[in-house]
């Protein structure tokens, strides 16, 4: 029973620091996305920053969906239920799902498509601003 609450406490702090992290990737992953943005409508070439966001991209969704999937199980042993803190947990399941909406929605950028370029920009923004909440909320739960 020690070790499972030892775990608990660890994974609690791990969870936290890993999507904290994971954040500042996906603000990585916007600043180079903002760059390839203006050097497109500079008229300038491709930036070599384009193959670097599509091959981060990708993984950014798997860790994204790793840490969410981590809570679900830390609160789960904690609490006996997911829902132990509805606010977290709502916030977590809506970056998930923008996250995997901007992954299918980046699967569709071809050529010089501006409506669905903007859609992109715009859910990156969201996801930014919900990994802001989730940290506030996240930080309140820790401490």
């Amino acid at each position: 029973m020690d070790i499972l609450l030892l775990f608990i406490d660890i994974g609690r702090v791990a969870h936290g620091a890993f999507n904290i992290l994971l954040a500042l990737a996906f603000a990585y992953q916007a600043w180079i996305g903002l760059a390839i943005r203006r050097g497109r409508k500079s008229g300038r070439p491709r930036p070599t920053a384009v193959k670097r966001h599509r091959k981060l991209g990708p993984l950014l969704v798997i860790m994204s969906a790793v840490g969410y999937c981590f809570g679900l199980v830390l609160v789960g042993l904690d609490k006996g239920h997911v829902l132990e803190y509805p606010l977290h947990f709502t916030v977590g399941s809506l970056i998930v799902l923008a996250v995997l909406a901007q992954f299918a929605i980046s699967k569709k950028i071809k050529g010089r498509a501006l409506s669905i370029r903007t859609l992109h920009l715009f859910i990156g923004i969201s996801i930014i601003c919900l990994y802001a909440l989730q940290i506030a909320i996240g930080m309140g739960i820790l401490l």
